[in-house]
């Protein structure tokens, strides 16, 4: 693996902020100063360290992305642009937790862990997902108790019940628990409007860094880490 990739899935910046560490001399393999980021290193081998800090291979991957439009939620397409493409990473583990539409920005997990993965996921934990939601009408609260008590939509398809919030005339927060296809967009309609901007904001307890642009990431921290397993466990 190259040390630029090691750094950065580790933690420690974009490859750009990586190769300035190594420019600083910051950065050490096996005792002796990096003068290259892209040194090819041994992993499970080398002992790499960073400030004098030993920098461990993590076998689990946690990483927040914030997905931007056109780019579709999956490892491959033939079509599109994956946001696997976003990370620039040539891993073959790593797969996004849920979907996004294509036309839907914001908070994607994207990780190695398939346990964590299928417990965010399944329908039995009933894990809150919140949106920000940008319609071309103006909020009508007269569909709020509909959305609150679960709305209808389709002859087959009736929502749980989901929180929202108006922030603005055309601008509602809303928390909903499943993953229903195009859900969203689909209660909006119901609700006699539609969606003209959607972008998730939190999943379970991770919530979107707001310094993220979209398609910018980071990997997520040990306490996003943890709060993340916790949750897991706490659903059980």
């Amino acid at each position: 693996m190259r040390l630029d990739k090691f750094l950065a899935h580790a933690g420690f910046g974009t490859r750009k902020e990586v190769k300035e560490l190594v420019r600083k001399g910051r950065v050490e393999v096996n005792g002796q100063r990096v003068k290259k980021d892209d040194q090819k290193i041994d992993e499970r081998q080398d002992q790499i360290q960073v400030d004098g800090r030993i920098v461990t291979y993590e076998t689990e991957v946690y990483i927040m992305l914030n997905k931007p439009q056109g780019v579709v939620s999956a490892t491959e397409d033939s079509r599109y642009e994956t946001v696997l493409d976003c990370l620039e990473t040539n891993r073959s583990d790593l797969f996004p937790v849920g979907r996004l539409d294509i036309d839907t920005e914001g908070l994607l997990l994207i990780t190695n862990d398939g346990a964590l993965a299928h417990d965010l996921l399944s329908p039995k934990k009933h894990v809150d997902k919140t949106y920000e939601v940008h319609l071309e009408r103006p909020w009508d609260p007269q569909y709020e108790a509909a959305i609150q008590t679960g709305i209808r939509i389709s002859d087959e398809e009736v929502c749980l019940p989901a929180a929202l919030r108006q922030t603005a005339e055309h601008v509602i927060l809303l928390t909903i628990q499943e993953g229903k296809f195009h859900q969203v967009k689909r209660m909006m309609h119901a609700c006699d409007n539609e969606v003209v901007y959607l972008k998730r904001l939190t999943m379970g307890p991770l919530k979107l860094d707001a310094a993220l642009q979209p398609g910018q990431w980071r990997n997520c921290t040990p306490q996003e880490i943890e709060a993340l397993k916790n949750h897991k466990k706490a659903e059980k």
